[in-house]
């Protein structure tokens, strides 16, 4: 639930368990005063979690690469990852009541209809906004857990779609659950990968 990671585990401890539940990645460093006060907060709403949010910690200091990678620009600075995506973060010491707001939001989509459609309804302003790679992440976070979420699964592909990804929007449509393949969100997805398609056809030479 909680553990120390650096760049050897980063794939494994962050990126794929983040496929399955949030993971939390908290950057410090030993000479940052605010990091051993977040810390202990951080440790405690993750336990109270009970398993459905991780924690990682990582020493910017013995990993300055990962640190330059995701250009954390100071300490302690925290992201939230979902779906091998970061989708939300701080930096600075927050307090208990803040913390607490953003696990209950990162595992809304584990916790009912209403969490769910919370979290898709940010998942499309982020897309809105044109946030791709956030809206990406909430939308994959909802399928993890209800593949028969037609909306989630639309907006994953139209995410891909709008990436240039349009093989990989493909596969996600053709293997859609037959419960939801007549869906609009699903049918409003395969003509826009259509779109994409004829316009990619037409630039080539």
């Amino acid at each position: 639930m909680i553990r120390d990671g650096s760049i050897e585990t980063f794939g494994t401890d962050v990126i794929e368990q983040s496929m399955k539940v949030p993971v939390l990645v908290d950057f410090w460093a030993p000479w940052c005063g605010p990091c051993k006060q977040l810390g202990p907060v951080l440790e405690k709403v993750v336990k109270a979690a009970k398993g459905k949010v991780r924690l990682v910690k990582i020493n910017i200091d013995e990993n300055p690469e990962i640190a330059q990678q995701l250009r954390i620009q100071s300490v302690p600075t925290v992201y939230a990852f979902v779906g091998g995506q970061p989708v939300t973060g701080f930096a600075g010491a927050q307090p208990e009541s803040q913390i607490k707001a953003l696990i209950d939001k990162l595992v809304g989509s584990q916790g009912g209809d209403d969490d769910a459609a919370n979290v898709l309804e940010a998942a499309k302003a982020a897309m809105e906004a044109g946030d791709i790679q956030s809206a990406a992440g909430l939308f994959s976070a909802i399928m993890q857990e209800e593949p028969e979420n037609a909306e989630a699964v639309g907006g994953f592909a139209r995410c891909l779609i709008s990436s240039g990804q349009l093989d990989d929007a493909g596969g996600v449509l053709d293997g859609v659950v037959p419960e939801i393949a007549g869906h609009a969100a699903i049918a409003g997805a395969k003509a826009a990968l259509e779109l994409a398609r004829e316009a990619g056809d037409l630039g080539d030479p």
